[in-house]
């Protein structure tokens, strides 16, 4: 069919929408109707195409989504695999400590999932340290910044985590809750790695009527002499330090273990 033909189909089409009375007193003529029905076929043959055009477009599971969108979920599980590959080998690289120690400055160390225990026996008590690895991690200082570096050099990652230490005395118990102190919070004139955020005791098994005092409340020369109790029974400032250290190397032996459990799980194994 050539362009002249097309063009006054159209035409007529366009008319016949226009003026629907001409076209009905108009259609009764054997010509007219052979052109009105040849309009029509037209017109439905452009919708038709396009509804096929639509549906040809849309996945055949029936889902009612474009195709290719089950490729690209397919890609995006390759891709995330693939990053997990690379980054367990990078953090692998990184890991200052393979084996975790099972014991810290005369500690015993138990771990239970992101929980670590330290205990400590001695003649009159039994001295035990709890603290958990979860979101304990901080950057050991902030970026210095220099203009001859793209990057700036970012501190060390370090697990600080809260730690309560509990002095049990037969059937009776000290519990201090401790904390780092952040670098930038520390006292002239005071070096000390953590602090006290809670102080209790009772007998037995602990529970929530047992009364506590904040750190904060704490007369300052109680809570001095406290902090010195507690390096007698050797949580000095060099263990601290050696706990953030034990607890920087389990927590980053966890995130390991977390990217290859969620690689597995991504991969189907």
């Amino acid at each position: 069919m050539n362009s002249i033909l097309k063009a006054a189909i159209r035409l007529n089409g366009i008319r016949t929408v226009l003026h629907p009375v001409k076209n009905l007193v108009s259609v009764s003529r054997p010509q007219n109707q052979i052109l009105a029905a040849r309009n029509l076929w037209y017109m439905t043959s452009i919708q038709s195409q396009k509804l096929s055009a639509i549906h040809s477009n849309l996945c055949s599971c029936g889902c009612g989504s474009r195709k290719g969108v089950h490729t690209k979920e397919i890609s995006a599980e390759k891709e995330l695999v693939e990053f997990l590959t690379e980054e367990i080998l990078a953090e692998r690289k990184a890991q200052k400590v393979k084996t975790i120690p099972t014991e810290i400055q005369g500690f015993t160390a138990s771990l239970n999932g992101a929980e670590v225990t330290l205990t400590k026996k001695t003649d009159s008590e039994l001295i035990k340290i709890t603290f958990n690895v979860n979101n304990s991690v901080d950057t050991d200082a902030e970026p210095e910044v220099n203009e001859n570096l793209d990057k700036p050099e970012i501190g060390e990652l370090k697990s600080k985590p809260s730690f309560k230490v509990d002095l049990v005395r037969g059937d009776n118990t000290i519990s201090v809750l401790c904390s780092f102190v952040p670098p930038s919070e520390q006292e002239d004139g005071y070096n000390d790695s953590f602090g006290i955020d809670e102080l209790s005791i009772y007998s037995g098994e602990w529970n929530e009527n047992v009364y506590s005092v904040s750190g904060e409340v704490l007369d300052s020369y109680l809570y001095d002499l406290i902090l010195n109790y507690l390096e007698e029974k050797g949580l000095t400032n060099e263990f601290v330090d050696k706990l953030s250290e034990y607890s920087t190397a389990y927590e980053h032996s966890a995130y390991i273990g977390l990217l290859e459990g969620l690689s597995k799980f991504v991969a189907g194994k």
